[in-house]
Order: structure tokens, then C-alpha cells, then sequence
């Protein structure tokens, strides 16, 4: 079986040497060749000329990449060569109707989709422990499970296409939440004059501990912004969340205060830190 990855970025480059090292993945593309050659040297595959040769020889195709039109992109290169019943699997975040555009797409070449965005961050990607909500056909999903479980701890089936992104979409605007929430306690914290590393161990242990609260907060106290999952990319998200609630007359005033901060953060040059540089906005200046 010739399983291929297109996209190797900060999540798919983990991705894909976990499914190399269970020995499934065959060949890689991407958008910068001297990336793909590199990883393929380093993980004794191929690197494929272009997408459509990828296409003609791959049986499943995984693809994360950074934005709609990318996958559309992606999705229309593969159509000249696409065998029949080839699965395609969608890790990007994008909108649920972008994931039915493609589906329809590849629908026409007799080959399937699934939209499988995930979630955990470069740690997940690189450690295997993702987890993957689903949308599109049970039977489709199930054929290509244990390929799946190299990537991820999780898979979840959520329904019929684009059910997935909008699963994804929940996700991401609970993360501004969070996000928000842990910045603004950290800051209150910081200039009430506590302790902030007992703050954080002791506050994880109870109800309002979270991923990011024991994941990231120490580091945001310190002034390290390193990505897990950079600022600009969620900013990318919350407006994919903002159209869709827009089509579904929802409320998101969260998400829109939230990106109006990370806007600030993005034109002072913070877009490709973590987000929580959030706590730049927050914090005393000491800390920024």
C-alpha cells in the first residue's frame, strides 16, 4: 500500500515520521522541495516530483497544510491523476464548506474524503498523541484506523463531511477561551506578588487546571513564547469559526475580542510566537 503526506510544516513533519517509523508512509511533498528532500533522506523514502505524481502512485494521501485555498489547491493537482478509490484525509483546519468542496471534488475521480483536523499541538504531532475528530464515511474511516493510530491517541467519528471541521472549530474557539482565562488569572496573579510557579502547580491540581495552564504557563510567565501553535495560525481559525457562525446567526464575542488581541500582537511582530504571548497584553512589563 503506498501511503503519501503532503505538507510538512510544524504539524505535518511529526506526522509523517510517525508514520514512517510504523513503516507506512512511502512518499512526501511539499510546497518547499529542499524540506521534503531532507526529510525524505532522513527517513529513506521518496520525496515526489509534484502532486500529481504523488497522486498516481499513492492509495492514501494525507494532507495538512495551512489555509482553504491550500487544500483546494492541493485537492485540485491531485484530480489529473487520482486513482479510483484512493482516500484522501484532510488534517488542516479549514471551514466545514471547503471540507465538502473537496469531498464533491474527489467524489467525481471515484475516490473518498475524510476531514480529519486535529488536535494537541506540535508536542502531540511529534509524540503521536493527537487527537482526530472525523467527518465524512464510517466504512472509509475504518479502513484506514490503524494508519491513523501512528499520528494520534484519539479518533473520534463525528458524522457526515465537514462534521469534522466543525468539531475542530469547537476546539479552537474553547482555546481562545482558555486562553484568555489563563493569561488574565497568571497576570492577577503576577501582580498580586504570588509566587507564580506554586500558583501554577497548585492551581493545576484542582477544578480550573488545564493543558494549557500546566503546559504553558510557566513558560508564558517566564517570557518564553516558543510555538506549540503559533498566534497566527489560531487568529487564521478564529476567522474560519467567525464565517461559520456568521452562516449560523452565533454569537462569538470571545473569539472576536480575542482576535482583535491577537491582531495587536501579529502588527508588533508577536504572529509567530506561541499564543500565549497573549500574556504580552496582560502582564506587567517586567514580563512582556
Amino acid at each position: 500500500m503506498q501511503i503519501a503526506m503532503i505538507g510538512l510544516g510544524a504539524m505535518g513533519i511529526g506526522m509523517a515520521r510517525n508514520l514512517a517509523k510504523a513503516g507506512y508512509l512511502t512518499q512526501i511533498w511539499n510546497r518547499t522541495s529542499s524540506k521534503a528532500q531532507a526529510l525524505a533522506g532522513e527517513l529513506n523514502i521518496q520525496a515526489a516530483p509534484s502532486i500529481a505524481e504523488l497522486a498516481a502512485q499513492a492509495d492514501i494521501i494525507i494532507l495538512c497544510v495551512s489555509a482553504d485555498n491550500d487544500v483546494l489547491e492541493v485537492i485540485n493537482a491531485v484530480l489529473s491523476s487520482i486513482k479510483p478509490n484512493t482516500i484522501v484525509i484532510d488534517c488542516s483546519t479549514v471551514s466545514s464548506e471547503t471540507a465538502k468542496i473537496a469531498a464533491q471534488l474527489l467524489a467525481s475521480k471515484h475516490a473518498h474524503f475524510l476531514d480529519a483536523p486535529v488536535s494537541g499541538g506540535v508536542e502531540g504531532a511529534k509524540n503521536g498523541t493527537l487527537a482526530m475528530m472525523v467527518g465524512g464515511k464510517q466504512d472509509i474511516l475504518d479502513k484506514v484506523i490503524p494508519i491513523l493510530e501512528t499520528m494520534c491517541a484519539r479518533i473520534i467519528y463525528m458524522g457526515s463531511t465537514g462534521s469534522g471541521q466543525g468539531t475542530k472549530a469547537v476546539n479552537q474557539i474553547m482555546a481562545a477561551g482558555i486562553n484568555q482565562a489563563v493569561t488574565e488569572a497568571l497576570a492577577f496573579a503576577q501582580a498580586e506578588g504570588l509566587p507564580l510557579e506554586k500558583v501554577i502547580e497548585v492551581v493545576s491540581g484542582g477544578a480550573a487546571g488545564n493543558w494549557f495552564l500546566s503546559h504553558r504557563g510557566l513558560s508564558m510567565t517566564q517570557a518564553h513564547y516558543d510555538p506549540g501553535f503559533k498566534l497566527a495560525l489560531h487568529h487564521k481559525d478564529l476567522k474560519i469559526c467567525q464565517t461559520m457562525a456568521e452562516k449560523n446567526a452565533a454569537d462569538l464575542p470571545l473569539v472576536q475580542q480575542t482576535m482583535r488581541d491577537y491582531e495587536r500582537l501579529m502588527h508588533a511582530g508577536f504572529g509567530d510566537e506561541d499564543i500565549s504571548a497573549l500574556y504580552r497584553l496582560k502582564s506587567k512589563p517586567k514580563d512582556r
